[in-house]
């Protein structure tokens, strides 16, 4: 759960993949979810904010399995450190909406208006 008060400033970071600058998506799911949450972390310094204003994210994974989300969650625990982790819906999806695209994370961040 995250609760939020107070006059805030939402910054709403769409639904990030695996791809690099170039465009080039890795084939395989830890190095999708390695560049999603580095492309994650660059939305959200380019708001002023930091993955410690985050208080939900969202995230889509193709063939959801255990290994998955042992996978995703050690990217989590990496890029979140000590801090707490915010709220979080994972949901297992047939496709992405790029051929090949494994993982997509979405996230909320609030900062002091």
């Amino acid at each position: 759960m995250a609760v939020v008060e107070g006059p805030v400033r939402l910054v709403y970071v769409s639904g990030q993949g695996g791809e690099d600058a170039a465009g080039c998506l890795p084939l395989d799911f830890p190095r999708q979810v390695a560049r999603a949450m580095q492309n994650l972390r660059i939305a959200l310094q380019a708001a002023g904010a930091d993955v410690g204003d985050v208080a939900k994210l969202t995230v889509l994974v193709v063939d959801h399995s255990h290994d998955r989300l042992r996978t995703f969650g050690a990217a989590l625990r990496e890029m979140w450190g000590d801090r707490p982790t915010p709220a979080c819906t994972l949901i297992p999806v047939p496709r992405l909406a790029l051929d090949n695209m494994l993982f997509e994370i979405e996230a909320t961040a609030v900062l002091p208006a």
